[in-house]
């Protein structure tokens, strides 16, 4: 629950730090404006609150890793969601307007997890987790909106060390296999879930992992 609350509160002031020019920039989301990207970062928010009190004695049907449901189709933003994203968040205007809004929700988001217990059952997406499993698999959510909120930015920090090292291995334990040594977490996040391609020599050292990319992640 520390890795979520450091990986949500940097993504948070990453986004409070914008200047409105940024918000016009493509983001790592495919289709996806930096503004798009927010306004799915706020509609994340309201789904943290919503589940943490939605909670039931039902027994848990998926962990923080197996919450995740994976494909190797990247997504093109065709996606009828994805387009009403982009509409809700061009309807915004202001990027002050989107600033507020995710850190009025994005706030009590982050303190209802404080709050929350983790051991405590709760319902997201018809299935059954504890609180804290559900708030670990966000750290993943984060931390990957992070890397998709700097793609084509300079000077905005990154995602915190502690939420990247997490992130990566749970992409290892969905995956089934772990990435080279030698890559650094944030390019095994990035070449694993497709975000961008190997190189000719991170394609060598993956050997046939290669062919398994990407795990998109969902």
């Amino acid at each position: 629950m520390d890795d979520f609350s450091r990986s949500w509160s940097a993504l948070r002031a990453a986004v409070a730090g914008l200047d409105d020019d940024a918000f016009a920039e493509p983001s790592g989301c495919s289709g996806w404006l930096v503004r798009d990207l927010v306004c799915h970062l706020i509609v994340d928010a309201q789904d943290v609150l919503i589940t943490l009190v939605t909670p039931t004695d039902r027994p848990p049907t998926r962990d923080a890793i197996t919450y995740w449901d994976v494909t190797d189709t990247p997504p093109t933003g065709d996606d009828p969601l994805d387009k009403l994203t982009v509409r809700l968040a061009a309807a915004y205007e202001d990027p002050y307007l989107l600033k507020f809004h995710l850190d009025d929700v994005g706030s009590a988001a982050g303190r209802a997890a404080e709050l929350a217990d983790p051991a405590q059952r709760v319902i997201t997406r018809d299935e059954v987790m504890t609180t804290g499993d559900y708030l670990s698999a966000y750290v993943l959510e984060w931390t990957l909106h992070h890397l998709d909120l700097i793609a084509h930015l300079e000077g905005v920090p990154g995602p915190p060390a502690e939420g990247l090292a997490r992130s990566r291995e749970m992409l290892e334990k969905i995956a089934g296999a772990a990435f080279p040594a030698s890559f650094s977490d944030e390019t095994a996040l990035l070449v694993g879930t497709g975000r961008r391609a190997p190189t000719a020599s991170e394609k060598e050292e993956l050997g046939e992992a290669a062919g398994r990319l990407p795990f998109v992640v969902g």
